[in-house]
């Protein structure tokens, strides 16, 4: 795997060129098509490969989590990803993927692992219902390859949420965010293609009490706040009266969270808009890259709290108005 691993070193170069890689995996065989289905995991969150190490059993863990092994002094916990979607294993699931994002260590048990394919966000496809039903929310891109095979996008983020326990309990996460005084002037865009984030977001935006509009890539966003920039000339009004800011996120089929942001920056039609970059992406070459395109503030997942307190400043000194 050392030339595997070589080629996830040097990931960041892709960033912001709107292309990403994969790692291609699979996880046992699907008891609907009785094939090996092929999945992906965007190398961005990748920190290595390996045989898995011993494992130790913890107690009192969510089925899919086998238990902890140590890798350099640090505990991480393992989850078997077969066992988390509901495969079954055609063969032993010996291979772990070592995953690093939002500030979370975690180990993936796969059963093979193919090869990283070099794609464009346009090529990645928003899941059909249907899809999207079938695996509880847990894919948020597709792509078909040249032979014929589909690979589905996992949300990590989901998994983090659902087996390890990265995500506090709901009540401390949404604790003290307060309504805007005159929250009604304010309509948040955002994109984003986890379910787990938009929900988070959205819980967010209803504390604070403004108006949003909801997207599940960079594309159907640029979509949205090309109608309000349309709505605002017929309406003979600035389209920063209809938009107050755009949330982001990096990661999105179709368009990504750069090209969303430069698309913004250069459109005279959005002058004076802030956009914040929301990522589980959250090392400083992402944060440099973000700031290269025009991003106003970096926001980490999953700290509804800090994006509320980033919003609330970021609003009322965009928009000239002094809180109360």
């Amino acid at each position: 795997m050392t030339d595997l691993l070589k080629r996830i070193d040097e990931r960041t170069k892709l960033a912001g060129t709107n292309k990403l890689e994969i790692l291609l995996f699979t996880l046992g065989v699907s008891q609907a098509t009785g094939r090996r289905e092929t999945f992906g995991i965007n190398v961005f969150k990748v920190r290595e490969v390996m045989k898995t190490p011993p494992i130790t059993a913890a107690p009192e863990m969510p089925k899919a989590v086998k238990g902890m092994v140590s890798l350099r002094g640090v505990l991480v916990p393992v989850v078997d990803l077969g066992e988390y979607v509901g495969v079954e294993p055609g063969s032993e699931r010996n291979i772990m993927i070592v995953t690093e994002y939002n500030q979370h260590v975690q180990g993936f048990l796969v059963e093979s692992v193919d090869t990283i394919l070099r794609l464009d966000w346009s090529q990645m496809r928003v899941p059909p219902d249907m899809l999207t039903a079938k695996m509880g929310g847990l894919v948020t891109a597709v792509t078909e390859l040249t032979d014929g095979r589909l690979v589905m996008l996992l949300d990590v983020e989901k998994v983090l949420s659902d087996t390890t326990g990265g995500v506090e309990a709901e009540a401390d996460l949404y604790a003290g965010i307060e309504p805007l005084p005159d929250a009604d002037r304010f309509t948040i865009y955002y994109a984003d293609d986890s379910a787990i984030a938009r929900e988070q977001v959205e819980r967010t935006l209803q504390k604070l009490g403004v108006r949003y509009v909801e997207a599940v890539n960079g594309r159907q966003c640029w979509e949205n706040l090309e109608r309000a920039a349309e709505r605002a000339r017929t309406l003979k009004r600035p389209v920063k009266e209809l938009v107050s800011a755009v949330l982001t996120d990096i990661e999105m089929p179709e368009m990504d969270g750069f090209i969303l942001t430069k698309k913004i920056k250069t459109d005279r039609r959005f002058a004076g808009i802030p956009v914040l970059m929301h990522s589980s992406l959250s090392g400083m070459q992402n944060q440099h890259l973000g700031k290269s395109v025009g991003v106003d503030e970096y926001v980490p997942k999953f700290q509804p709290q800090e994006l509320a307190a980033i919003l609330r400043r970021v609003l009322y000194e965009a928009h000239g108005k002094r809180e109360g």
